[in-house]
């Protein structure tokens, strides 16, 4: 899943980044309001993690320009304040939820899932098909009782299969989601994440083609 940080103390950018990363999301950072609206229009985020004091366009208004605009990805604030009239003014702009800092990272995490759970009420918390079985909250993969160990990218690549189920997703839809604009990758590297994955879920039992090619097209899981 895609996570649209708006921080700009770089310190904690930086350190939250490296945090959500090991959890398996792909996390872009703005600096400042108006970077963050920029990067909101080229892209569609599961999930925004909002600063409220921010320079050239405050997390406030910033809230209140997405649900202006009919944008309803779910919203976190994150504030060095903690009066409730800076939680009424955050949740009164359309803020989902609030966090003060310092914040604890394993709450930060459960509060993220919540409101990726809210945000696709369709998703289950855990991911199967057929014998196939992802525990997001544990980021734990396991077929037929068996478990996978998988890199950061295989892990958020089978979890983008299984979020689409049998909809064909090409290779630059697959980099859309799982790298960032900083760091977006040959189409080749893709073949090789699928390539390594393949392998590891083959070795567990399964089918050979689980996730299968749809030439000229894409990848897509395959119903047995």
């Amino acid at each position: 899943m895609r996570i649209l940080l708006v921080e700009d103390d770089d310190r904690i950018a930086d350190a939250l980044k490296e945090a959500l990363t090991d959890r398996h999301y792909t996390v872009d950072i703005a600096a400042d309001g108006e970077a963050g609206w920029e990067f909101i229009q080229l892209c569609t985020y599961d999930l925004i993690l909002l600063d409220v004091m921010l320079p050239k366009l405050d997390g406030i208004n910033l809230c209140r320009k997405l649900r202006h605009n009919n944008i309803n990805t779910p919203v976190l604030m994150l504030t060095a304040k903690d009066s409730s009239t800076d939680k009424v003014m955050g949740l009164d702009a359309g803020a989902d939820d609030y966090v003060v800092k310092p914040f604890d990272l394993p709450e930060l995490s459960a509060r993220i899932r919540a409101l990726l759970r809210r945000g696709n009420p369709t998703l289950p918390p855990v991911l199967e098909w057929e014998k196939l079985r992802l525990d997001p909250s544990k980021c734990q993969v396991n077929y037929a009782g068996k478990l996978l160990h998988l890199t950061p990218k295989e892990y958020a690549l089978l979890k983008l299969f299984l979020r689409n189920g049998s909809r064909v997703l090409s290779r630059s839809d697959i980099i859309d989601h799982l790298w960032t604009f900083e760091d977006p990758p040959a189409e080749e590297t893709v073949k090789v994440h699928l390539k390594d994955l393949r392998k590891k879920l083959k070795a567990a039992g399964a089918p050979a083609d689980l996730i299968e090619t749809v030439y000229g097209l894409g990848y897509r899981m395959k119903q047995i």
